[in-house]
């Protein structure tokens, strides 16, 4: 070892779901939603000045915050805006996370947590998911540096009830319990409710999924006035510009069509249902979801082995070899088009193992 490398903060890092660059395939391995965003995106897209891209972005993003508060009904200092959900948590880790004492997550839950607490030098301790990949509240009980779990869960996607998340809130006043909520709009209750009653309670979102813009990175948090303060205190002290001037021009119009962003959401919902159906019918069990993907066992064949026959036909979906869930796929909701595809193949292929 180099004397240098002494200093160097070693990571394991995070692994994202593929993102392969032959276009003629089914892409239901990340999550993205299958509809394009807003046409009033693609309209503020086409009355973008590219002029003004040679000044800086206004740095307190106040126009997509103000936005962001009126859309939820709280007020500007409630709203903090990252590049993604994922920058957004990064920092809250970063600005929250700074005890001796452990935090908590779940054992089956959003990968990256380990890495930012690891990154960061936070020390962490997980909380195994139930038989049935659900929360043990009591776990969540005993004296920690903090608290973060997603609700729905990824990549369960399964959602704990709204009395569930406040009872883990409620018991722990002396730490910020983080709910991230990347998958809520699909079926879930918000603890976006919940903020005016707790004061250590921070509620994360993001526009990758229900609004069609992963490509955009926008993600925002919403808690108490002093919870975003200290956020932004942070966020200044290490980059004052941290969203582009498009991002948030198309965020804008984002979040002003709430038509189509109702409409698209339950054209997937819609989808997901009926997904769920067909996939019981041909063998698979799976947790409830409430997200925009499926987390489905076989009773016959192996995960891994579904997974590289998927690929072979071209058709992406998640595998984790992990514990506990190596013999699930994460399967996003596509189109009606590609998951009518992607049933037929399965059961092809299933009939053809008899």
């Amino acid at each position: 070892m180099k004397a240098w490398e002494t200093n160097v903060r070693k990571v394991v890092p995070y692994v994202p779901g593929e993102q392969p660059k032959d276009k003629d395939i089914i892409k239901l391995n990340t999550n993205e939603n299958p509809y394009p965003p807003s046409p009033m995106v693609k309209k503020a897209i086409e009355e973008t000045n590219v002029d003004k891209l040679r000044l800086y972005p206004d740095p307190t993003i106040g126009s997509l915050v103000s936005a962001i508060a009126d859309y939820y009904e709280v007020k500007e200092e409630n709203v903090f805006v990252g590049v993604g959900s994922d920058d957004v948590i990064a920092m809250s880790f970063l600005t929250f996370f700074n005890s001796d004492k452990p935090i908590l997550f779940p054992d089956v839950t959003y990968s990256f947590y380990d890495v930012w607490a690891d990154m960061l030098k936070i020390p962490y301790e997980t909380q195994p998911l139930d038989e049935n990949f659900h929360l043990v509240k009591e776990d969540y009980f005993k004296e920690n540096g903090g608290i973060i779990f997603p609700n729905p869960n990824a990549p369960t996607g399964l959602l704990e009830d709204l009395s569930v998340v406040e009872e883990i809130i409620k018991r722990n006043p002396e730490s910020i319990v983080m709910v991230d909520e990347a998958y809520v709009d699909f079926g879930g209750e918000s603890a976006i409710s919940l903020i005016s009653k707790y004061d250590n309670l921070l509620v994360v979102q993001t526009f990758s999924k229900s609004r069609s813009m992963a490509g955009m990175r926008i993600g925002y948090a919403i808690g108490n006035e002093e919870l975003i303060k200290y956020l932004n205190d942070v966020k200044y002290s290490f980059n004052s510009y941290t969203m582009n001037e498009t991002a948030i021009r198309f965020g804008v119009a984002s979040v002003e069509d709430k038509a189509y962003f109702e409409e698209t959401v339950e054209k997937i919902i819609a989808t997901r249902e009926w997904t769920k159906k067909e996939l019981e019918r041909l063998g698979f069990s799976f947790p409830d979801s409430k997200a925009n993907f499926i987390f489905a066992t076989h009773e016959t064949i192996p995960a891994k082995e579904l997974f590289e026959a998927l690929r072979e036909e071209k058709i992406f979906v998640r595998y984790f070899k992990k514990p506990r869930i190596d013999n699930y796929l994460r399967i996003t909701v596509g189109t009606e088009e590609e998951m009518q595809k992607l049933v037929n193949f399965l059961e092809k292929y299933i009939q053809n193992k008899k």
